[in-house]
C-alpha cells in the first residue's frame, strides 16, 4: 500500500464506484494505478458460455492491476466493484514518476508483485494434482504460510477442522450485464 498523501501529491484522485460498476474491462489498456481506500473489488473473466471466473478479490488498502502499468499490454481481465467502493487512482505516467522518485516504494511494489507471482506458481502447480486431497493440502499449506504456527498440516488429523469450516466463495456465475469502464468514460469525454 502506498501512503495516500504521497499518491495525492502525485495527482491521485478518489473515485467512487457502486456495487457492480466496472473499473476497467478486459482488452482495455491500463490508464491508472488503483488503490482501494474502502470497498471490495474482484478481477474476473467470462467463459465462452457466460460463466464468470473470479481471479482474485481485493479489499481496503490493496492495489490491483498495477503490474500491467509496466508493459504495453491490455488488461487480460475485468475489475468490478463488489460493493460500494472508494478507490484512489493515479494516471499511469504519474505513478511511474512516483516510483522512480521513491525507490522504497519500488521495492514494496516488487515485493507485492513477487507475492502474487508466487501465488500464481502455487496455483499452477496445484492444477497438476489429480487427487483433491493433495490439492486442498497444498492450498491450505500456502494459506497457512502467512501465520505464525508453522507446524505441518495433516488432513487426517482429527483435531483439524472439517472441510465444512472452510469458507466457500463461488467462482462461477452467469452474467450478461454491460457497464461503462474508466477507459470508456475517458474516451467519451474526449
Amino acid at each position: 500500500m502506498i501512503i495516500e498523501s504521497l499518491l495525492i501529491s502525485f495527482g491521485a484522485e478518489t473515485k467512487n464506484y457502486k456495487a457492480g460498476d466496472l473499473i476497467f474491462r478486459e482488452e482495455e489498456f491500463p490508464l491508472y494505478y488503483y488503490q482501494i481506500e474502502k470497498g471490495k473489488i474482484k478481477l474476473n473473466n467470462y467463459t465462452e458460455d457466460g460463466k464468470e471466473f473470479i481471479q482474485n478479490i481485493f479489499s481496503d488498502g490493496h492495489s490491483f492491476g498495477e503490474s500491467l502499468l509496466f508493459v504495453d499490454r491490455p488488461y487480460p481481465m475485468n475489475a468490478v466493484a463488489m460493493e460500494d467502493s472508494s478507490i484512489l487512482r493515479i494516471p499511469r505516467q504519474n505513478f511511474l514518476d512516483l516510483i522512480r522518485d521513491n525507490p522504497e516504494i519500488s521495492l514494496n511494489i516488487y515485493q507485492c508483485l513477487a507475492e502474487r507471482m508466487y501465488y500464481t506458481y502455487i496455483m499452477f502447480y496445484n492444477l497438476s494434482f489429480q487427487n483433491p486431497v493433495s490439492k486442498l493440502k497444498l492450498m491450505m499449506d500456502y494459506m497457512k504460510s502467512y501465520y505464525e504456527d508453522k507446524a505441518p498440516l495433516f488432513l487426517s488429523d482429527p483435531s483439524y477442522p472439517p472441510a465444512a469450516c472452510i469458507p466457500y466463495r463461488p467462482l462461477c456465475r452467469n452474467s450478461d450485464t454491460y457497464h461503462q469502464t474508466d477507459g470508456e468514460r475517458e474516451n467519451s469525454e474526449n
